[in-house]
């Protein structure tokens, strides 16, 4: 194992970690779908599951109800376009892995700024209001400062110091 480069075993990491939460995902329609747990449809990775932890994503993270806080990786964050305030779901697998599943979206609303960049950090400035972006977002989006982007925050953003960007305009 020594000859295959880190790089490559974590890319089949994540790939397995796909791929769990893909069959989980089609696992939860076919019940719903079926109306009852039928247990053919069930497979013994499910008993390996872990733990399981609630949270609510606070814009870069995921606060765990259990008080303590969970790293989000950024290209799940803005792929997801989580919005300050949704709740997350966090199973922890029995080899360490981490799977998140957005379970409960916040009411949003969408607005349009000007993407700012201040100390390496990206801002949309929405009149006299400035939110923080992720990075993986605006690569994404090959958005540079002064672009104008639309971004997605929670419906009542008295408190929101983070956007969800939607897309650059």
């Amino acid at each position: 194992m020594a000859d295959i480069p880190d790089k490559q075993i974590k890319r089949l990491k994540t790939l397995i970690a796909e791929s769990e939460t893909s069959l989980a995902a089609a696992k939860e329609l076919l019940l719903s779908l079926v109306g009852e747990e039928d247990s053919n449809v069930l497979t013994k990775s499910e008993e390996n599951l872990g733990k399981i932890i609630e949270g609510v994503f606070d814009g870069q993270n995921m606060v765990g109800s259990d008080g303590k806080t969970y790293p989000v990786p950024a290209n799940y964050a803005s792929k997801s376009k989580l919005v300050q305030g949704d709740i997350l779901k966090l199973t922890i697998a029995d080899d360490g892995a981490f799977m998140y599943k957005q379970i409960g979206p916040i009411p949003r609303k969408q607005i349009v700024g000007v993407l700012t960049q201040e100390n390496g950090h990206y801002f949309v400035e929405v009149g006299a209001r400035q939110y923080r972006v992720l990075l993986a977002s605006v690569t994404y989006f090959k958005a540079k400062p002064g672009d104008q982007v639309s971004v997605n925050v929670p419906e009542d953003d008295s408190h929101a110091e983070w956007a969800a960007l939607e897309a650059a305009l």
